[in-house]
């Protein structure tokens, strides 16, 4: 349909004006004339409607054509003016070119003047019209810029990437009249575009709020492709019904890899080339604004890890300085007791830490033994509180795991909701618990509180570790040496049922389930443990060299009537490994019927529940039977400390061999060729280390040990 042109004819003769626009719409369908007799009324009516051309004569009283059109000029500057007019002259035609006239016509007889009056009318409106929708659409183009330099400042400002795709998204619905904005991010984990912003005009669409897998949609397309894809139909040749659809067409940008930018209009072909520049434009500033708040947050992160790395540094330097000091403090330390008090006493006094404290592993329920830098109040409410205090589940959980355990916030951990006063009364947040460990003996575990959360980073526990380490090892040499200067000593009988040891495994093999006995155990460490077994006669064991990977070697040693004594070279035993870390020794073992029972002799300090659940956790049947106090003279302590300081390994371990086997009963059970067998040597070289051995022996008591 033809739009309508609205001509408002001007003419001072009654008739004339309402006739020429009578014969105006004759000749043109779309023209609607209005008429008005003088230049008052003309300016009335434009005033009141909207006009798109006006035809006026030129003599008129009061007002002449031209100061009507200087009138109508100063509002409409360009709107078409046609001056129709009876009175030719080329003074007049030159006035009217002047004063800005469209055309300039001459009344004349016939409709033939009519027919070319519509012509130029129909042409003057014509080129108003585009001119004007070319202005407009300038001006419209501006004004988008306009917005969109103030968007590109918003953006750039942005802090966030979650900001950037909110301002975008508005924006793209603020000053495109677009029925939907949606922006998506490609999250790179998931592989995925995740909805990040939207604004929905059409409710009876689908939900923009989607996320988009890989090779899904138009969408994903269009992110893999990088490259914008206009859909003047997105219904067209796409399979999609109109309700699974955004809008009717969807212009899709990517914004580099961050994600992409979709704007749709219900329109069909609703973008003309000025929207796509201009969603162009929008999408790169968009893609330059995510760039720099990607670069930014790289460079926020470097910071924060390189702020954080020269404190953990710091940290690290200053915990250095602490264990240097413990270190030199527990060396100069003669017992347990004071290797406790100065490790608690040097970290109360840093800044570093609040307060610590020791618990010992032989307790139950575990208790502070040792602290510093906290009241005995908070201790009392230790071991008030028992195993209900979140403090001994941090102790038990160190012990056994015999690693470092972290509590990160107590003030956000449900399971020390009790402690949430103390630790706001104290000052602490952090706690540490730091097993004290020496070769996989467990003396007990050393309580940290720190100020602040979280703040242990992976250095400082790993040097942390090893000071709880270097306090093990500690604790072990005090409680060797008090072990060798003291003449009590604690037994200790178990019952081991479990088939996995190799003293019931033996057992098994015994005709008439007869008892078999353990003469005695030369450790030789790298070179394997020697056991002398007494077993029946009868017992056929020596096959199991080859039968047991356990078995190195097997021989027997002497034969009697009844018994024989058996010699076997065995690997290292998870049994004998428990005991060589406690430093505990086997005074007598015997199996019978797949059980076996077995003396240990337990130095002091050595906590005994320690022990018996190292024992349990590689031989889980097994019961404590007895426990019982020793006592030594006075003589043999020495004796033991003598030949343990005077003798060689290998004068030890020969006369060791040469007890166990029988060699000085008479008549002998063993002869020196069997023991130099035993124990991998020559005849010669065995012999040479036994004499050197009775020899010291010898000479301690005749001598008094003087002698070499």
């Amino acid at each position: 349909m033809t739009q309508s042109i609205i001509v408002l004819v001007v003419d001072n003769e009654p008739g004339v004006a309402d006739l020429a626009g009578e014969m105006l719409e004759r000749e043109r369908d779309s023209i609607v004339a209005v008429s008005a007799t003088d230049g008052r009324e003309a300016l009335s009516v434009h005033e009141r409607r909207d006009v798109d051309c006006i035809v006026s004569d030129y003599e008129m009283p009061e007002m002449t054509g031209l100061e009507l059109l200087e009138q109508v000029r100063e509002d409409d500057p360009d709107l078409p003016f046609i001056l129709f007019t009876g009175r030719g002259s080329e003074e007049i035609a030159s006035e009217a070119i002047a004063a800005g006239v469209t055309q300039y016509l001459q009344k004349g007889s016939g409709k033939e003047q009519y027919a070319l009056l519509a012509n130029q009318i129909t042409n003057a409106v014509t080129q108003y019209r585009t001119e004007s929708e070319l202005r407009e659409s300038e001006r419209r183009y501006e004004r988008i810029l306009t917005a969109l330099h103030e968007t590109t400042r918003d953006l750039m400002r942005a802090e966030t990437k979650d900001e950037i795709y909110r301002a975008a998204t508005e924006t793209a619905d603020d000053i495109l009249d677009v029925t939907v904005a949606a922006s998506y991010a490609f999250e790179p984990t998931a592989g995925v575009l995740e909805h990040a912003a939207s604004v929905q005009r059409a409710p009876d669409r689908a939900d923009p709020r989607l996320t988009f897998e890989r090779g899904d949609g138009l969408v994903w397309g269009v992110f893999s492709e990088g490259d914008s894809a206009y859909y003047e139909d997105v219904t067209c040749g796409n399979g999609l019904d109109a309700a699974e659809t955004l809008s009717r067409s969807e212009l899709i940008v990517p914004l580099g890899t961050h994600g992409v930018l979709l704007t749709g209009t219900e329109a069909v072909d609703g973008f003309d080339e000025t929207m796509i520049e201009l969603v162009h434009i929008l999408a790169a500033n968009t893609e330059a604004a995510l760039d720099r708040a990607e670069r930014e947050q790289l460079l926020r992160d470097h910071d924060r890890t390189l702020t954080r790395k020269n404190e953990e540094l710091t940290r690290l330097n200053h915990t250095n300085e602490i264990v240097r000091e413990i270190n030199h403090g527990i060396a100069q330390a003669s017992t347990r007791a004071e290797i406790e008090e100065t490790v608690c006493d040097r970290l109360a006094e840093t800044d570093r830490y609040r307060f610590a404290w020791i618990a010992a592993s032989d307790d139950e329920p575990p208790a502070p033994t040792a602290w510093a830098g906290i009241d005995a109040a908070y201790i009392d409410g230790i071991r008030d509180d028992g195993d209900c205090a979140p403090e001994i589940g941090l102790v038990r959980d160190t012990l056994e795991s015999a690693e470092i355990r972290l509590v990160r916030n107590v003030l956000e951990d449900a399971r020390w909701t009790t402690r949430r006063k103390e630790a706001l009364t104290y000052g602490f947040q952090t706690v540490l618990g730091v097993p004290l460990v020496a070769d996989d003996r467990r003396y007990g575990v050393l309580v940290v509180h720190i100020t602040g959360t979280d703040s242990v980073g992976e250095r400082e526990r790993d040097v942390v570790a090893e000071l709880g380490e270097t306090i093990g090892h500690a604790i072990r040499s005090v409680e060797r040496t008090r072990a060798m200067v003291t003449d009590s000593r604690l037994e200790l009988e178990l019952a081991v049922e479990d088939s996995r040891l190799l003293f019931n495994r033996l057992s098994g093999r015994i005709p008439d389930a007869a008892p078999i006995t353990l003469e005695g155990v030369v450790d030789r460490g790298e070179a394997g443990i020697v056991l002398f077994v007494r077993a029946p006669e009868t017992a056929a064991l020596t096959s199991l060299a080859t039968e047991w990977a356990s078995i190195e070697s097997l021989s027997v040693i002497s034969e009697g009537e009844e018994e024989a004594l058996f010699e076997l070279t065995v690997t290292a035993t998870s049994f004998l490994d428990v005991l060589r870390t406690y430093d505990v020794q086997v005074r007598m073992a015997t199996a019978e019927n797949g059980t076996s029972t077995v003396v240990l002799e337990v130095p002091q300090g050595v906590e005994t529940r320690s022990l018996i659940d190292a024992i349990r956790e590689e031989y889980p049947e097994t019961d404590l039977v007895a426990k019982r106090e020793t006592t030594h003279t006075r003589t043999a302590r020495q004796l033991d400390t003598y030949l343990a300081e005077r003798l060689t390994d290998k004068q030890f371990e020969a006369m060791q061999a040469a007890h166990y086997s029988g060699f000085f009963e008479w008549p002998r059970e063993s002869t020196g060729e069997d023991l130099a067998d035993a124990l991998d040597v020559s005849p010669p070289t065995y012999h040479y280390h036994l004499r050197a051995a009775e020899r010291k022996l010898v000479g301690l008591a005749f001598e008094g040990g003087s002698k070499e």
